[in-house]
């Protein structure tokens, strides 16, 4: 097993108030619905275990189940990382959401790091790293899609 990195930032200004997305963005049971490849969260305090279903990457489908410790600072920052009780787990995931107060709605921001083990040589990296950032940032186009629908913004 080969240990694979991808990192995607991305930020969007949204019409609704940073007290609207917060509340999207720390609902582990609403994430799921928005967030494609995502089954479940099960949530225990600021512990979540994140369950995704399998994902095509390069003729492999990987399914993942992940442990990470949640930050919430409200109303502005929310961070994650992998929890520090389950260090040597396949899939490790760091981020932070910035929410911030424009214009009478809310400019979100996102910088996320996915590492996975995954069955393939290094020599395949540029090829498998490229693909996670394919998915990545198909991930990120449905879920931003969502999450304008569930805030009544489309």
């Amino acid at each position: 097993m080969t240990r694979f990195t991808a990192s995607k930032q991305s930020a969007a200004t949204v019409r609704s108030s940073p007290k609207e997305v917060w509340a999207a963005l720390t609902d582990p049971e609403l994430l799921p619905r928005l967030t494609p490849y995502l089954q479940r969260i099960d949530a225990v305090g600021d512990t979540w275990t994140w369950r995704v279903t399998r994902i095509p990457v390069l003729g492999a489908s990987i399914g993942s189940t992940f442990v990470e410790q949640m930050h919430f600072d409200e109303p502005d920052r929310i961070a994650y990382a992998p929890h520090p009780d389950h260090p040597d787990q396949q899939t490790q995931v760091r981020g932070e959401y910035h929410l911030e107060g424009r214009d009478g709605g809310t400019r979100l921001s996102i910088d996320i790091e996915v590492s996975v083990e995954l069955p393939f040589p290094r020599v395949a990296r540029v090829a498998v790293e490229g693909a996670m950032v394919t998915v990545m940032s198909g991930m990120g186009v449905a879920f931003s899609r969502n999450l304008l629908r569930h805030l009544g913004e489309r």
